[in-house]
């Protein structure tokens, strides 16, 4: 049985980064295939960007897995998402649309690769969604994970998309 309890028991930092996770999620589609330079797409990018920043920077109270000092490998992304949040934005104030397209697709693979691997067993997503369903849940994730991410490559190549 899904319980939210975990998450208002977890430390402040992960639901800090949680509350900044979720709208990420959320709002991804809408900022990637929705028309470029209308008030949503822009709107919703901005929020998007907030919630990945608040994401990113809360990562690094969250230490329960420390390789090196505090820190493990997934911070990491977290240093490559600051660059990336950065790198798109610039480009979008200076118009290179292509730049910002590029900066701001890559960090959303980077947020599914992370969103994907918090199924992980023993990690609070996989105690919480799945009730702790360990490999199986994770192993399920994954095939819906593949299963989601070929009819989406599917329809955008039936439907010439060609945008993010």
């Amino acid at each position: 049985m899904t319980s939210f309890a975990l998450l208002f028991n977890a430390p402040i930092a992960v639901q800090i980064h949680v509350a900044g996770a979720v709208p990420a999620l959320l709002l991804t589609p809408l900022v990637l295939w929705r028309p470029r330079r209308d008030r949503l797409h822009r709107l919703a990018g901005y929020g998007w960007v907030l919630a990945m920043a608040v994401t990113a920077i809360s990562s690094f109270w969250i230490t329960g897995f420390g390789v090196v000092g505090p820190f493990s490998p997934i911070h990491l992304l977290s240093v490559l998402t600051i660059f990336g949040l950065v790198t798109g934005v610039r480009a979008a104030i200076r118009k290179d649309l292509r730049g910002h397209r590029a900066a701001m697709t890559n960090m959303s693979w980077g947020l599914a690769a992370a969103g994907f691997l918090n199924f992980l067993p023993g990690r609070l997503t996989n105690r919480i969604v799945l009730d702790g369903a360990g490999w199986d849940g994770f192993a399920a994730v994954l095939a819906l994970s593949v299963l989601a991410g070929g009819a989406v490559w599917w329809m955008r190549r039936a439907t010439g998309a060609n945008h993010a």
